[in-house]
């Protein structure tokens, strides 16, 4: 089970070429019956995000200015029908940030969660992690807890939760022993990936240390598979390899984090790119990006046992992507992988492709045109029932949320 917990509109034309892995012309990507559907969101949105309940409704998440500041809001989809959206917070005290941004996770019995980030300092990048629950669909939120016990006026971000009893867990990027240098690189220590859980009355359980040395700003993913959860991360070595990792909890424990894959790649920055996770069972697909021995490519490797080993990656992109992955696991055992794909300039396309855990990509699709700059955010795929959901922020200015639908069958 997967946690959830561009400028232009929609491509309808085929004419966009995509490169082979070999740099040769491979064929034209058609774009799929995408349906694009009105959405509530207003004039200024951004940084979108998509959660799907255990009726097959949809969450959609987004900022929105407000009263000369931003409103965290959520809207629910459901029958051809959006609700009216839900202020989940107003305020000037927001950390907004293409990379990091809010998600509603789906909880025990409907019950929902969320998460933003608070400034709790003067310097730019002294934030924290603030999470509210919802009985009600998101109509009405709890007060806010902070899962970190450290109120330093540090970095904290980057958080991805789950399903946890009644309550939810949670695990975040945390600055704490960086000394407040931003991107903790040459702070007075390395980030951390932590992790605890709140439960439905916002009690805080035990704070743990899932790794002590990880990439600064790479999204964290975490799906629910057979065992338990599995959180995939982008570790950090001393020598500055920054490969793709998961660590999963095992009869209560959590394991040690292991690679994905030994992609090697060396860099000494935070890629900001992070990976893309889902389960169904004992089977687990993780999609993400690399630089590798100076090649970029987004990859996606599945794991029959529970994410205790993967297979050999599988290239999926067109030759010159730009990551922002994501990734919904079919009933099949195959996969749908979402990445940004750069075709000249500053132009980009959102696509989308199958992918078979026996190594076979399937045709890439463009879902939207799009653009490199990070105004236009991490483009989000979630799947219900026999559709996929789509939602992508348009960098114009001011910027607009798009949200569009595409049957599974369209990709083969």
């Amino acid at each position: 089970m997967k946690v959830v917990g561009i400028v232009g509109g929609i491509a309808t034309i085929g004419s966009l070429v995509a490169m082979s892995q070999s740099g040769e012309p491979e064929h034209a990507f058609i774009a799929p019956a995408i349906d694009s559907l009105a959405n509530p969101t207003g004039v200024g949105a951004g940084e979108p995000n998509l959660a799907v309940g255990p009726r097959g409704e949809i969450y959609l998440s987004w900022f929105e200015p407000a009263d000369s500041g931003q409103a965290l809001q959520v809207a629910t989809y459901a029958g051809g029908r959006w609700t009216a959206p839900s202020v989940i917070r107003s305020g000037r005290d927001f950390f907004i940030n293409w990379a990091d941004f809010p998600a509603v996770a789906v909880l025990a019995n409907g019950r929902l969660a969320t998460h933003w980030l608070q400034r709790n300092g003067n310097t730019t990048y002294a934030y924290g992690v603030r999470i509210a629950q919802s009985g009600d669909g998101g109509r009405t939120w709890s007060a806010p807890v902070t899962p970190h016990r450290d109120t330093l006026p540090v970095e904290h971000g980057f958080v991805a939760m789950w399903p946890e009893g009644k309550g939810l867990g949670a695990v975040w990027l945390d600055g704490r022993h960086s000394g407040g240098e931003h991107g903790m690189h040459g702070g007075k220590g390395a980030t951390v990936l932590m992790e605890s859980s709140i439960g439905q009355d916002g009690k805080l359980g035990p704070e743990r240390t899932l790794d002590s040395r990880t990439c600064d700003c790479c999204q964290n993913a975490v799906a629910v598979a057979a065992a338990g959860p599995i959180v995939a991360y982008r570790n950090r070595s001393d020598d500055e390899i920054r490969d793709i990792y998961v660590t999963r909890r095992v009869n209560g424990k959590w394991m040690a984090g292991a690679p994905v894959h030994a992609d090697s790649w060396k860099i000494n920055a935070c890629p900001v790119n992070g990976p893309a996770i889902d389960a169904n069972g004992r089977n687990v697909a993780v999609a993400w990006f690399t630089g590798a021995r100076d090649t970029n490519k987004v990859n996606v490797a599945f794991s029959s046992d529970g994410g205790a080993t993967f297979g050999a990656p599988i290239r999926v992109d067109g030759g010159d992507p730009g990551g922002r992955v994501d990734l919904v696991l079919l009933a099949d055992g195959n996969a749908i992988v979402s990445w940004l794909e750069r075709t000249g300039g500053d132009v980009a396309a959102v696509r989308a492709r199958r992918v078979s855990r026996n190594g076979q990509p399937g045709e890439a699709k463009t879902i939207a045109t799009s653009s490199a700059a990070r105004a236009s955010g991490v483009p989000k795929m979630v799947r219900s029932g026999s559709d996929i959901y789509f939602a992508w922020t348009v960098a114009t200015t001011p910027s607009r949320v798009r949200f569009a639908r595409a049957s599974i069958n369209e990709f083969r």
